[in-house]
């Protein structure tokens, strides 16, 4: 039995399953062989799941019902046996007695059946003498063999390569991290139900593009055979989405998959998962606002408060968020003055003076050098919910400028627990100024990567020569979302199957 492995070395352990496997197998082809093939069945009814059953158990008890799912325990007892089953809602306790499904199917039962079989049983609800609701079995099924055994129930599945690369055996032996997906899927209905009820319409935008954008993020590249050209993977939706803005839908919103090739860590997976959404004739205010209420619209729905804890950290998401401009969070955090810095060398040597290297160098302004200072100094500090406004032109290609002071854009992330979980602007809607600033991040796109392919989207700056109102627009990641709403350390665990790099 697989209990006996946790004392093995692995090449045991390895001869030892490959063995178990082996007698799987054979069971298998003697079934076969017996004219009982499992693999042949189509469908089995199911009038009743285990959580069902619990929870309804006074109207169900002595009535007939039909279950399925995965053989978890069992225990022979001679002409009777108990066994556990694990359905989508948990596992139920199964009494099975040869008197009640006859010698042939007993014998088979104890015989041929093995942990991980997915089995379908029929028969009357009733409680234990221990008070165990349970199903007494009239009748039972194999319907489908497991032919490996599954991992050791008493250390289960802790391997997070494993896991991970394995999700479905993740799933059958550690049923909590079920739980972590159901509420993901919750969680997206949640935001989904809020934005269509704020008059927001959800639309799909293509996944393969014809060019590299001169964005900072690294795209995926391909190869179209037919139309014999290079295409990228999106790096973002906002583009096709502010179009569509032009197009006359007022609100729209997007949830999509993103691919960015680039590095990997507890934040970051190449392939996740943002909701980008726009609303004409709103600023960034509003969708400040926006976010505060969908956030805790959905925390409460999902989590029943706005009160949570990450990773041993209370985090609280009603009332109002903290607000700073970026010039207010350096100043406070920091002591660096933006506003007293009487040039961009004089800039510099204050980020000198605190330690800080900024990546521009000699070319850094003002603007880049208040970002590295941001970067080293506040974004750590930033634990409860708080919206950073107001930042510098240098890097907000796609943000509207501050009317009284245009080296700033009207732009805002918002941080939990020291992490950036969306980003959002007053949409920049003059064409004019959009070609100019796509122009210079291509160009700096092009110095600092080698066969760089970036262009100018042209196709999106006529878009805007054809009027873009007033556009308030904002992005965020679903798995930090997901990922602080279920308490999970790193990415990989909100995700059913992260990016992986191939065993050999």
């Amino acid at each position: 039995m697989a209990e006996n492995l946790q004392n093995l070395t692995p090449e045991q352990e390895a001869e030892n399953l490959a063995e178990q496997a082996r007698i799987r197998r054979e069971k298998l082809q003697k079934l076969t062989d017996e004219g009982n093939n499992p693999y042949v069945k189509v469908k089995y009814e199911v009038t009743a799941r285990s959580g069902y059953i619990k929870s309804h158990f006074e109207e169900l008890e002595g009535k007939e019902v039909c279950i399925a799912g995965r053989l978890m325990l069992r225990r022979i007892m001679g002409k009777a046996s108990f066994c556990h089953m694990q359905d989508d809602e948990g596992a139920i306790q199964i009494y099975v007695r040869r008197d009640d499904v006859g010698e042939e199917t007993y014998a088979s039962f104890k015989k041929d059946y093995d942990l991980g079989d997915i089995i379908g049983a029929k028969g009357y609800v009733f409680k234990t003498q221990t008070g165990e609701i349970s199903v007494h079995c009239q009748s039972i099924e194999l319907l489908s063999k497991c032919l490996l055994p599954l991992p050791e129930k008493q250390h289960g599945l802790k391997d997070t390569d494993i896991r991970y690369r394995q999700r479905e055996l993740d799933l059958i032996v550690n049923p909590e991290v079920k739980n972590t997906f159901f509420k993901r899927s919750r969680i997206l209905s949640e935001i989904r139900a809020y934005l269509d009820e704020n008059g927001f319409l959800e639309v799909d935008t293509p996944v393969l593009n014809t060019i590299e954008i001169g964005a900072s993020a690294r795209p995926f590249k391909t190869r179209h055979n037919a139309l014999d050209i290079d295409m990228y993977l999106r790096i973002e939706t906002e583009l096709y989405l502010k179009r569509l803005i032009v197009g006359g839908f007022e609100r729209v919103y997007e949830v999509g998959r993103i691919f960015r090739n680039e590095g990997m860590d507890a934040f970051h997976n190449p392939e996740f998962t943002t909701i980008e959404m726009y609303a004409a004739y709103l600023d960034y205010f509003d969708m400040m606002n926006i976010v505060e209420d969908m956030y805790q619209t959905v925390a409460r729905k999902v989590c029943g408060t706005t009160d949570i804890t990450y990773q041993g950290t209370e985090i609280h998401l009603g009332g109002k968020w903290a607000r700073l401009t970026m010039k207010e969070a350096v100043k406070k955090y920091c002591g660096a003055d933006f506003d007293s810095w009487t040039s961009d060398e004089d800039a510099r040597k204050c980020a000198a003076d605190l330690g800080v290297t900024v990546e521009e160098g000699a070319e850094a302004t003002k603007g880049h050098v208040l970002i590295a200072l941001f970067d080293a100094f506040v974004e750590d500090k930033l634990v409860q919910p708080t919206f950073i406004y107001d930042y510098p032109v240098e890097n907000s290609p796609l943000a509207k400028r501050k009317e009284n002071d245009p080296a700033f854009t009207q732009r805002f992330e918002y941080f939990i627990c020291a992490h950036e979980f969306g980003n959002a602007f007053s949409e920049l809607n003059d064409p004019i100024d959009q070609k100019q600033r796509f122009v210079k991040q291509v160009e700096a796109k092009r110095a600092q990567e080698k066969n760089c392919n970036a262009q100018v989207d042209e196709e999106f700056v006529t878009a805007l020569e054809y009027g873009l109102p007033p556009t308030g627009g904002l992005g965020f990641g679903v798995d930090r979302l997901v990922m602080l709403l279920t308490d999970s350390a790193t990415i990989r665990d909100v995700l059913l199957f992260p990016t992986m790099k191939p065993k050999k």
